[in-house]
């Protein structure tokens, strides 16, 4: 069994031409990807295709690849913020209906995912 969280992802917002929402990838998964009205609905629509990419790779006999190789990388880090800053991201956080820690990797990953976006688009 793989552990699919230890998968790395990306995501970023898809512009109205693209339909509206979210995208997601796995670099490790060239043919893995999902998309979603909310980050959340992406973020469960790219587990499914994550898994079912697995298993199917698994079914044909063929090599499921190791997680990228994050040296250095814990996935943990503590960042302090103001009061007023972590007063609204624990509201926001409870209006979703999801931790302040789920929300704020959702609002990273968005940022990232938006920033990559925005610089490929300049590229072309």
């Amino acid at each position: 069994m793989h552990n699919l969280d230890a998968y790395p992802f990306e995501l970023r917002p898809l512009t109205e031409i693209e339909g509206g929402g979210y995208l997601i990838t796995y670099p490790d998964f060239t043919e893995c990807l999902a998309d979603g009205e909310t980050i959340e609905e992406t973020m469960a629509n790219g587990r499914l295709a994550l898994a079912a990419v697995i298993e199917t790779l698994e079914a044909k006999g063929l090599t499921v690849p190791d997680p990228q190789s994050r040296a250095g990388a814990s996935g943990k880090f503590v960042a302090r913020v103001p009061k007023t800053l972590h007063a609204t991201l624990t509201a926001r956080a409870k209006d979703e209906g999801v931790s302040l820690n789920t929300l704020v990797v959702a609002l990273l990953a968005e940022g990232l995912g938006r920033r990559k976006y925005e610089e490929h688009r300049r590229e072309e």
